[in-house]
Parts: C-alpha cells; sequence; structure tokens
C-alpha cells in the first residue's frame, strides 16, 4: 500500500516538475528569442537641413482708402438747377457737377458791375478836375474809396457765384448722387462721394514688439480676401506713438491700383517684408515634432556597416514662413532629417530612406 503510494507521489512530483522546467525553458527561448530579433527597417523620407536666405515678413490686417477721396457737398443754398454727373462716372479736375440756382446773385451781379462802372467814371473825373485845380482832395479820396467798395462787392458776388456751381477738385470716380433736381439744398448737404483709385491707401497696426525693422518706405504686399487679388505698394507713414491701451502702432502704405479692382473699405491681408537674411538654417514643418516636452527631430545617424538608424534630437524653433521654420539650435547644417514617418518611429529605430513618400513627392502626385 504504502510502495503504491510513494511510487504515485514520486510519479506526481515528476510530472509536476517537468511542466514547470518547461514553461521556464519556452519562456527563456522566447525572451531570447526577441532580444536577439531586429525589427525590419522603416522607411522614410528625409531632407538635409541647410542655410538658406530667409526673406520673411510680417502679417498684419487692414482698411483700403483712397490716397485721394472726399464726400462732395454744396456750399450754398438754393434749389438744384442741374446735375451734370451720372453714377460712376469718371471726371476730370475743374469739371463742373452740379449748378444751384444763381438768378438772383446774377442780377445782384449785374448792378454791382454797373455800380463799379459808375465808381470808375467818377474817380476818374475827379482826378481829371483835380488836376486842373476844380476838385479837391477829399473829392478824390472819397471818389477812391466808393471805386473799393464797387470793386469788393463784384469780388463778393462773383464769389457767391462760384459756390453756387460745384466742380470736382480732383479727377477720379464719383459715386451715388445724393441729390435731385429740384430738390432745395443747404450749405454742407453731401450730395456725391469722389474718389481717385488710381492710387490707394491703407491703414493697419503692430505691435510695438514689431515695429524694429520696419521703416518708412519698407515694401508690403497687400491680398484681398475675396477675389485673391495681390498689390504692392510701400509705408508711406508711421504713426509716432504707440497707443497706450492697445500697445499697437498704426502705419499707412501707398499701393498702386492701376485697374480700380481695389474699393476704399476693403479689408485687406498685410504682409510687411523684411530685410533678407543669409545663412538661416531651416526645415520643413513636417519634419518638427511636437510635444510637452518640447520640439524634436529624427535625425538619420550611420552605424555599423553602414546600417542606418535615427536619434530624436530637441531643437529650438525660431520664425516660421510659409511651410518653413528656423532652427536655432540642435542640428546642424548637412544634417538628414526626418520628415514623413516619425510616427512609427523611436530613437535608435533602423530605417531605410525613401524620399518617395516625402509630403513634397505625395502633393506633387
Amino acid at each position: 500500500m504504502f510502495k503504491r503510494l510513494f511510487i504515485a507521489i514520486v510519479l506526481l512530483g515528476l510530472i509536476v516538475g517537468g511542466i514547470v522546467f518547461f514553461n521556464q525553458f519556452r519562456a527563456k527561448m522566447i525572451a531570447q528569442y526577441f532580444a536577439t530579433m531586429k525589427p525590419p527597417a522603416v522607411a522614410v523620407s528625409v531632407v538635409t537641413a541647410k542655410p538658406i536666405v530667409w526673406k520673411s515678413g510680417i502679417d498684419a490686417i487692414g482698411t483700403a482708402l483712397s490716397a485721394h477721396g472726399v464726400d462732395l457737398a454744396v456750399e450754398a443754398a438754393g434749389l438744384v438747377q442741374q446735375i451734370y454727373f451720372k453714377s460712376n462716372d469718371k471726371v476730370t479736375k475743374d469739371q463742373r457737377l452740379v449748378q444751384i440756382d444763381d438768378r438772383i446773385e446774377r442780377a445782384d451781379l449785374g448792378a454791382a458791375k454797373a455800380s463799379l462802372d459808375l465808381a470808375i467814371t467818377q474817380l476818374t473825373r475827379n482826378k481829371t478836375l483835380q488836376e486842373r485845380g476844380i476838385s479837391t482832395t477829399n473829392t478824390v479820396d472819397t471818389a477812391e474809396v466808393q471805386e473799393k467798395s464797387a470793386r469788393a462787392q463784384v469780388a463778393k458776388l462773383t464769389a457767391i457765384l462760384d459756390q453756387k456751381e460745384m466742380q470736382a477738385p480732383f479727377a477720379g470716380v464719383i459715386g451715388i448722387s445724393q441729390i435731385e433736381t429740384g430738390q432745395y439744398v443747404t450749405p454742407g448737404t453731401i450730395y456725391a462721394t469722389l474718389q481717385n483709385l488710381d492710387e490707394m491707401q491703407v491703414d493697419f497696426t503692430l505691435s510695438e514688439q514689431q515695429m524694429g525693422p520696419v521703416a518708412i518706405d519698407t515694401p508690403v504686399t497687400a491680398k484681398t480676401e475675396a477675389g485673391d487679388l495681390s498689390f504692392s505698394g510701400k509705408i508711406i507713414a508711421i504713426e509716432p506713438r504707440v497707443d497706450p491701451v492697445s500697445r499697437l502702432v498704426t502705419l499707412r502704405a501707398l499701393i498702386e491700383n492701376p485697374e480700380g479692382k481695389l474699393f476704399p473699405g476693403q479689408f485687406l491681408r498685410i504682409s510687411v517684408a523684411l530685410p533678407p537674411e543669409d545663412g538661416v538654417l531651416v526645415l520643413p514643418q513636417t519634419a518638427v515634432t511636437s510635444s510637452l516636452y518640447g520640439d524634436s527631430v529624427f535625425v538619420v545617424r550611420k552605424g555599423e556597416e553602414d546600417a542606418l538608424t535615427v536619434a530624436q534630437v530637441f531643437v529650438k524653433i525660431g520664425r516660421r514662413s510659409g511651410g518653413m521654420m528656423e532652427v536655432r539650435d540642435g542640428i546642424k547644417a548637412g544634417d538628414e532629417v526626418v520628415n514623413a514617418g516619425q510616427n512609427r518611429l523611436t530613437g535608435g529605430a533602423a530605417v531605410v530612406i525613401d524620399n518617395s513618400v516625402s509630403p513634397t513627392a505625395a502633393a506633387e502626385e
């Protein structure tokens, strides 16, 4: 009985021990396999870091203004006798636009001219009599005063008549008429707007931190939000103060508008061109990975037997322009940096270069 029990216990121990030994051996072999197994190389595209001539700009938003634009207003009260323009007409300088009824003033001017002729005649006669010793000096002086008074009255009435005839102060495009023939108008009544669209101005603001490289005659580019039109020009004025509330500086640029496609009041996106800088190290934005720990890139390194691996390097990023980023620290010129496939990489991973998977190549296809 005891012999059978002993044999059963021994056999059970051997079986349990064999199972434990097998499991330990299997785990050891699996660990050894994975420890010696090399993952396949990851296909990535690379870009070579190199210095370029950096052409950057400062972006802002602005509002278009005409270089010469006014609201035309009536100078003298009266009935509108005639309107000589139509909406959106191109007018020339001193072109007659509106005529206010001036019949009374013309009659007064005729009387004033008659009085002036009489005063001149009397003055001439008195001077002749004085030369003959008949007229006194006092009489001549009185005649001179009357002549000057009559001449001033003629000048006054002539000026009033000029106010009754509205003329264009400069060449441009006139807007929609705000008055009608026969309407009674008073001084200050706006009857149309006149805009010279050949040259336009744009007002925009920059922060005080951005004002360092900006000066008069700095080139600018203006683009419309609708229509995708682009205009070039230069800064012509800078406000000599910083707004104490917004900490912004107002600037004004003059831009060419030869085809008249830009109108006052339009919203514009402004780019202020800064002086180019040589030797700035740049990378495409697709090459930089951002995380809570900072910005990093994967740099390709050559290992044993020319095998390629990557090293994760943290970099310091500077300015951005278009799809490029300035790299101020972390890499040097000539480094090959991964710009596609970073999501499958870790430090030390084996890679194979295949630039057909680059974002640029995909976009061209």
